[in-house]
Formats: C-alpha cells, structure tokens, sequence
C-alpha cells in the first residue's frame, strides 16, 4: 500500500488565499475555516462586547485597563486564531499596533459555540490558548443559552463558573460588572 504523502502545515499564505466571507485560523500548522457568524452569533458577540467595553475598555462606571476587540486576528509563531472576542489588560497592550494582525497573546477570550464552530474551539482552541497562557476563556452558547467560565490553571482549563439562561453573570476577569446573561441572546 502507497504511503500517504505528509501535507505541508498550513501558513498564512493559505488564509490569504481564501474567498473574503470565510474565516481562515492555522493550529497546530491545520487550516480551519468557517463562514462568517451567522446573525444570531453576530448579535451576541455585539451584546457582549457592549457589555464589556464600556466598564471595562472605556472606564466608565469601573477602572476600564482593558483593549476588548471583535473578532481580533491574532498571530503567535504558526497560529493564526480568531476568537469572537478579546481582551488585554492595558498595561500589556497600552496601544493598538498598526498591523492588521495582533502578536500578543490575549488575557481573556470568549468563543461564541456554533454547530461549525463548537468541536474546535472546545478542542484545538482551547489547547493553543492555553498553550499561549490565555488566563481566562468564556465559552457561550446561544441555542443552549449559556456560558462557562474557564480559568486556566497550570496547563489546563478549569470550570469556574457557568451560567444559564438570565442568571446573573459575574466571572472573572471581569467581576467588578454584573449583567443578566440573556442580554446576548436574540428577542
């Protein structure tokens, strides 16, 4: 039987070579793709960044110190990852850089799961932001309408909150700010 010949890892030339509605993100030197959020996951990815960026990216009503961003392109070494949302303290990030992507690992992330979405930002996703030491991860679910809160502790995640329909949500790293979780949800 034929050997099967070894594929050649995926480089950013490969996610410039892809049509302007797909998304295009390289782990572990594998090219995924997906089509842009479908509206349900759109709105929710706004909701919560509103909900976020005012505190904690403006200063208003909290100590702000956060860049919080929609859909950041993110390049460390051969990763190329693109979550829904990101944020860095400010002291680590005091600008934005001028290139379109960002090479500084973020504090926090959320991944908004969809059926394209979900099996790779719980598995592969997930590994690389712990590898980049990505202290905290919010995976929330739309259809499910709900959210769990991963801390990471040593090389791995850990649960340390989840929250459910229009519970009130207060999760690190963002404590100072409570908001009932079915403000992301479509009416």
């Amino acid at each position: 039987m034929p050997l099967k010949p070894k594929q050649r890892p995926a480089t950013y030339a490969d996610i410039e070579a892809l049509p302007p509605h797909i998304v295009g993100e390289v782990l572990f030197g594998v090219l995924h793709t997906h089509p842009l959020p479908a509206p349900r996951y759109a709105r929710a990815a706004g909701r919560l960044h509103a909900e976020l960026n005012s505190p904690f990216d403006r200063g208003r009503g909290s100590s702000g110190g956060w860049v919080i961003l929609i859909e950041p392109e993110i390049q460390l070494g051969d990763f190329i990852i693109v979550p829904d949302i990101a944020g860095w303290r400010r002291e680590r990030m005091p600008r934005l850089p001028d290139t379109a992507s960002i090479h500084l690992a973020p504090h926090w992330v959320c991944e908004l799961l969809s059926p394209s979405t979900a099996r790779l930002d719980r598995t592969d996703k997930l590994a690389a932001y712990a590898r980049f030491e990505v202290g905290y991860v919010w995976l929330a679910d739309p259809i499910a309408r709900t959210l769990e809160v991963l801390v990471l502790t040593g090389s791995k995640y850990l649960i340390a909150a989840t929250f459910k329909d229009a519970e009130p949500v207060t999760a690190p790293p963002f404590e100072a700010h409570t908001f009932p979780l079915d403000v992301l949800w479509p009416d």
